[in-house]
């Protein structure tokens, strides 16, 4: 599993000539990166003076972004085996006409579930934003600029996740799965670049010395 690697050996992996891991398992892995760090803002909260008034909701907080972080996690691989399985029905047999339909609906229903892979992970990491914006603005001072990067992570994870959906969506004859995806994917895409603007500017504000 791609998961199991060093992150020297993922990312020779990335780098070399192979079609995957491509940039949706990298979408899905910004997003355990940006779930890994609003946890590790939340956990710097807890027990620290002045900030038990939010104890409960930093708690809370670190439990979700531990659990997003394994979703994401999963998606890493996910995503480079519904690659894999496009690829494979590309390879059946297509002598008869028989077999040439049997081959474009293998396509078709594999292509659909490599929109719908990177989809859930756009969906996840724009979530997970809703989670950083409360703990970049509630939690420990100190860690607020790591907050400021998870919520980075996450605007890539959603924004590399929703271009995989919509590269498959071209592939795709089902006009009416086409353009719910398409609707989905334009809205939260506009919504994850606004949520990350609203955050970093107050952040940079509060930052001015």
């Amino acid at each position: 599993m791609l998961v199991d690697l060093t992150v020297k050996e993922f990312l020779n992996k990335v780098a070399g000539s192979d079609p995957v891991p491509g940039g949706g398992s990298v979408a899905a892995l910004n997003g355990a990166i940006a779930s890994a760090l609003t946890a590790m803002v939340a956990n710097l909260t807890l027990g620290k003076k002045d900030y038990e008034l939010h104890e409960e909701l930093m708690r809370h907080i670190s439990e979700v972004a531990l659990q997003q972080k394994e979703w994401f996690v999963l998606d890493v691989d996910c995503d480079s085996e519904a690659y894999n399985d496009v690829f494979a029905c590309f390879k059946m047999p297509k002598a008869t006409e028989e077999e040439k339909a049997v081959r474009s609906a293998a396509i078709q229903e594999a292509t659909k579930h490599a929109a719908l892979v990177p989809m859930q992970v756009a969906r996840n990491a724009y979530k997970l934003m809703t989670i950083i914006m409360d703990v970049a603005r509630l939690g420990n001072r100190n860690a607020v600029t790591d907050a400021c990067v998870a919520m980075i992570s996450a605007r890539a994870a959603v924004l590399g996740a929703l271009l995989n959906v919509r590269i498959n969506l071209g592939s795709l004859k089902d006009k009416e799965f086409v353009a719910q995806l398409q609707q989905e994917a334009d809205e939260l895409g506009q919504l994850a670049c606004a949520k990350e603007k609203e955050l970093l500017e107050a952040i940079n504000q509060e930052l001015k010395v």
